[in-house]
């Protein structure tokens, strides 16, 4: 079982988020971006079993968790961009990235527009289009009545209906009060943002290989939800999930980490860490190409 260390990335433009690391030190870097109101430890789960091959990292994303509030920043780009600056901030040339539901829209951002600096791409229960799903509209409305603080039995209510299959009651209080820390202003806006804007054309000039993860008994995200990701990245393969919901990543642990870090493994042999510069500039492209997929594919 990995150690789970807590550190501080500060961003060029000053932001300071907190994130979590575990693994081996010279394992493929993987990087886990979580979604609305949650933080990395979304990802404790995974984190912990995480083996030698892969170093993990999980960074909170601004507004939420412990980290810091700024006034605006909210939409998909924004968080996109704090994550690419993430990844010069804590030295990373090249990674896999992982996005757990909204926070995949984040990660295919990146990955689309930073193709130098990802090696693949996973996507577990993320959405190609929110703005048409009955359940997120309802979501909408009661989130723009929100105020601080944020009611207990919103979170609750929310966090009970995302899951099919048992979850430790032990981490969903967890990750109650993770969300209860998130101010209602940003609930608002990282929302607004994500039915704002365009998430189909997010999915576009995507050609790193990439992995969709997906409950097949998720109440947000239908298949055709999830096709369309799949028909619209070159290099996608989707797993389906059978009986899970959305919230896969808490409810099949030890599978999500075998399917990613199996994946990692295959798409990014020579993968490394360089050393933080010193002008928090870009450490640059990793040494060697990355490894062709390995056609047989993750476990089904």
């Amino acid at each position: 079982m990995s150690t789970i260390a807590v550190k501080a990335a500060q961003l060029r433009g000053g932001l300071v988020l907190p994130y979590a690391e575990a693994g081996y030190p010279e394992g493929i870097p993987v990087v886990f971006v979580h979604g609305l109101a949650d933080s990395w430890w979304m990802f404790e789960p995974l984190l912990r079993q995480l083996p030698a091959a892969v170093h993990g990292y999980a960074p909170t994303q601004r507004g939420h968790g412990d980290a810091e509030r700024p006034a605006d920043g909210y939409r998909p780009q924004d968080f996109a961009n704090d994550l690419a600056e993430f990844l010069d901030a804590v030295g990373i040339a090249r990674a896999v990235l992982v996005g757990a539901s909204s926070g995949g829209v984040a990660a295919r951002m990146v990955a689309g527009s930073h193709p130098d600096r990802v090696a693949g791409l996973v996507l577990m229960g993320a959405p190609a289009t929110l703005a048409d799903k009955p359940g997120v509209t309802a979501l909408w409305e009661t989130i723009q009545a929100l105020e601080d603080p944020v009611p207990r039995s919103f979170v609750d209510d929310m966090l009970g209906d995302l899951a099919t299959l048992p979850v430790g009651r032990g981490f969903v209080a967890t990750m109650a009060e993770e969300n209860l820390k998130v101010p209602a202003r940003v609930w608002r806006e990282t929302l607004r943002g994500l039915l704002e804007t365009d998430l189909a054309a997010t999915l576009r000039g995507i050609l790193v290989p990439t992995l969709v993860l997906w409950g097949d008994a998720d109440t947000v995200l239908p298949r055709t939800d999830q096709q369309r990701i799949v028909d619209a990245i070159p290099e996608a393969t989707l797993v389906a999930y059978e009986g899970a919901g959305h919230l896969l990543y808490w409810e099949e642990p030890e599978r999500i980490v075998q399917d990613v870090v199996g994946f990692a493994t295959r798409v990014a042999r020579g993968v490394r860490v360089v050393p933080k510069l010193a002008d928090g500039g870009s450490p640059g492209k990793p040494e060697g190409p990355p490894s062709p997929s390995d056609p047989d594919g993750p476990s089904s």
